[in-house]
């Protein structure tokens, strides 16, 4: 009998420990890190060959979920919007569901969206030695082979060692670093991958058996969902009783059915800077420079500049990271303590964690480049065929300047088509709409003045996109 097999991508996190690069509204699973694909995208290409994936995202993430893998010519069968968050647990709870509804014997392949493999064949391998045992009713979990005494993983304890497949003996959480020695000395324990393999009604089946609130919330948080565009809103009142625990704990820890397979496939979780250090390319120096970086007796440092020149002299491992708002200064042996930073710009109510400088939406993007008190000037750039939704704003009026491309503005129901160096006027409290109706990028530039600039300013009539 042929079974039907769903790639799971979870990317629900927010990467705090690759801030700056990484922020709320944009985490690292969105970012090209190692390539010229986004983690997302070389996630989902590592499974192709099988049912189209269903991905699990928050609200704020889904039209870049779905653009990204339609990028790639990889249509999600389902994208689920978790209105909380519940940690991997109920996530993946909910994704047993809908492939479930689409195929009852169906088998799920779990992996988060954010994590680099290096050997992709042994890796898809892998997976289809993982698939035959999980069609046989196991849960079965990759426990990466670790190279050294890892203090950044949890680990996997195998019972038997022998065999390709091993019965799970226990899952223990971060160890210190004589303890991460005495694991790998032992042979007996792997680094914690997060990745899994089982059948959906099996671990559904698991899942009530020792998590049974869990499982109803869940149920019926699926069995209430709505159907939004290429979307599935989960009920946020029955999703949010569920208890907020990783799948280790909710089943995995507890179930007689789980057992773990050996990869030695490149595997890192991307946790830190020092880890993508360690997976990127480096020059004779040991150094890894990303964007106009010049480096002159240094070694092993980490360099990335988004939009000016950086110069080191004399420096050792160190991680700069610049971007258009931030820059991130660190001793590679340090980089843990990132999340203390954002920690602390979340206790002073600043924004830097939550979005980057240029902020993309739906219809494309803006990049805020200058502010003043009573002014804000906007870089705006729209997809062709693309709209801004109708709206209005209390507080500022608005200038548009086209500098590239063909502006359709509907200003208080009158329609003006604007070309190139040709712009508009949008006082206080007009009803108004931008499209591109070209078959090219429209670019803009947007002068704000007003009393007060914020984004919650905005008043939406018509939203093709959904949004309030």
């Amino acid at each position: 009998m042929q079974h039907k097999v769903f790639p799971v991508i979870l990317s629900g996190g927010s990467g705090t420990r690759l801030w700056p690069l990484s922020r709320k509204h944009y985490p690292k699973q969105l970012l090209k890190l190692t390539s010229e694909y986004t983690m997302l995208q070389k996630t989902a290409l590592r499974l192709t060959g099988y049912e189209k994936p269903i991905a699990v995202c928050n609200e704020s993430h889904r039209f870049m979920v779905a653009e990204q893998l339609q990028e790639i010519g990889q249509d999600a069968s389902a994208i689920l919007l978790e209105p909380v968050a519940r940690n991997t647990a109920p996530a993946i709870a909910l994704s047993a569901f809908a492939a479930v509804e689409k195929s009852a014997d169906a088998t799920l392949v779990v992996l988060p969206a954010d994590h680099v493999i290096e050997d992709v064949c042994a890796f898809q391998t892998a997976v289809a030695q993982a698939i035959e045992v999980a069609q046989a009713g196991a849960l079965v979990t990759f426990g990466v082979v670790p190279n050294k005494p890892e203090t950044g993983y949890g680990y996997i304890q195998a019972k038997d060692t022998k065999g390709l497949l091993s019965p799970i003996e226990q899952f223990v959480e971060k160890p210190d670093l004589a303890t991460a020695e005495r694991y790998v000395n032992s042979g007996q324990f792997y680094w914690n991958s997060g990745m899994f393999v089982f059948k959906a009604q099996a671990f559904l089946d698991e899942l009530k058996l020792h998590n049974g609130d869990m499982y109803t919330a869940a149920e019926l948080a699926w069995r209430n969902s709505q159907k939004d565009l290429d979307f599935v809103r989960v009920n946020k009142q029955d999703f949010e009783k569920s208890p907020d625990d990783s799948i280790d704990y909710a089943v995995m820890e507890k179930t007689s059915k789980g057992m773990v397979l050996p990869i030695n496939v490149g595997w890192s979780d991307v946790g830190s800077f020092s880890a993508l250090w360690d997976v990127l390319d480096k020059d004779e120096n040991g150094n890894v420079s990303l964007g106009d970086v010049k480096n002159i007796d240094s070694q092993n440092c980490l360099i990335q500049s988004e939009n000016q020149f950086v110069a080191t002299i004399g420096v050792k491992d160190l991680i700069v990271i610049g971007t258009k708002d931030s820059i991130l200064v660190a001793h590679k042996d340090e980089v843990q303590k990132v999340k203390e930073v954002v920690n602390h710009l979340k206790q002073t109510a600043r924004t830097e964690h939550l979005l980057h400088r240029e902020v993309y939406r739906p219809w494309g993007s803006y990049d805020s480049i200058e502010q003043g008190q009573r002014y804000q000037v906007k870089r705006i750039v729209v997809k062709p065929g693309a709209s801004l939704s109708l709206q209005m704003h209390h507080h500022r009026a608005e200038h548009w300047i086209v500098v590239s491309g063909t502006a359709r503005v509907e200003v208080n129901e009158v329609e003006t088509l604007l070309s190139e160096n040709q712009s508009v006027y949008i006082p206080l409290g007009a009803t108004h709409r931008l499209t591109n109706p070209g078959k090219i990028v429209l670019e803009m530039i947007e002068v704000q003045s007003g009393s007060y600039l914020g984004e919650d300013d905005i008043v939406r009539f018509e939203d093709v996109f959904g949004r309030c």
